[in-house]
């Protein structure tokens, strides 16, 4: 979507893709080496079936010496070795620990940058107090890097999870921050399967809270959120970027739901059409004549209403 391309939004997808083994060394025919005759001492006999199967081996010539040597010598060093070779070989074909070494890595970059949100405060309702950066990521340490590096940790990491994230510019960033002091609040339609859903927007600080048109009519102030989009300037200034990630209640929202409205939030708050941002001023200054269905027609207008629609992707294939 555009969010996606503008500020390198995502949502996790949970997949990865296979990684194929190398195949540098294939194993020999069988056949092509004959075994020994029966009856005949040959330098594996009485060995053992692991000696027997390494003498089939075709670099077994090359390093017999050094392996009858070490059998010699220390015949608890081979004897371990052997048994190890056996262990490997039961392992089913194609087992790697590629696979866990990258895992591994991985989690020891969560350790390096990442605070795995220590210090923060839960609510009643599921969502973080006081969310700040410093309690998801390691601040001074990522200092040191650029903002390609910063986009790319912040991405890789949430990448794995359940959650809509973004890099934004940091120009865009002004736009949007300076558009919120001005036009706290904003109505956002949500496409379902018939017709659409409404949602608030509305800003505290440099978070965005949404909940359902009817939560708020019901509830009025005190309607619960139902997604969080925070967003981090910290870098701002130093690297021109600004971090944002989210917070969701799951019963009612899935991260699908909560990329159409992240991405909304550009739509109508960082676009350079008047027309578009004016359905926001109205919303808030002028609100007698803000009309629901505008915001639709803007949505289908810019095409984000037929792209996020569910279904519509099936349709198109």
């Amino acid at each position: 979507g555009p969010l996606c391309q503008g500020w390198g939004l995502g949502a996790a997808l949970r997949s990865r893709a296979a990684l194929r083994p190398l195949g540098l060394l294939a194993p020999p025919a069988r056949g092509m080496l004959a075994p020994p005759a029966r009856g005949v001492q040959g330098p594996g006999a009485g060995t053992g079936a692991g000696e027997a199967a390494l003498e089939e081996n075709p670099f077994y010539g090359k390093y017999r010496h050094k392996i009858q040597e070490l059998r010699r010598s220390s015949p608890d060093v081979f004897e371990s070795r052997m048994e190890k070779r056996s262990e490997v070989k039961k392992q089913p074909v194609g087992h790697s620990k590629q696979g866990e070494f990258i895992r591994c890595m991985e989690e020891k970059a969560r350790q390096i940058f990442f605070a795995e949100g220590l210090g923060s405060k839960t609510s009643k309702g599921g969502f973080t107090k006081e969310k700040t950066l410093d309690s998801i990521l390691n601040v001074e340490m990522v200092k040191e890097k650029s903002a390609e590096e910063i986009t790319q940790i912040w991405n890789q990491y949430f990448s794995a999870k359940d959650t809509v994230y973004a890099v934004i510019p940091a120009d865009k960033f002004d736009l949007m921050w300076k558009r919120a002091q001005n036009c706290p609040s904003f109505l956002y339609a949500l496409p379902r399967k018939e017709g659409y859903e409404f949602f608030v927007g509305q800003w505290s600080g440099t978070e965005l809270h949404f909940t359902s048109l009817i939560n708020v009519q019901t509830q009025g102030e005190t309607a619960p959120s139902q997604l969080v989009l925070y967003h981090y300037p910290d870098l701002q200034k130093e690297k021109g970027i600004v971090l944002m990630t989210a917070e969701m209640d799951s019963k009612f929202l899935v991260v699908h739901d909560a990329q159409c409205l992240a991405n909304q939030v550009q739509l109508f708050y960082a676009t350079d059409r008047a027309e578009t941002y004016g359905l926001v001023e109205t919303f808030n200054h002028r609100s007698n004549e803000f009309k629901y269905m505008s915001v639709i027609a803007e949505l289908e207008q810019s095409g984000l209403g037929r792209e996020l629609r569910p279904g519509q992707a099936s349709d198109k294939s």
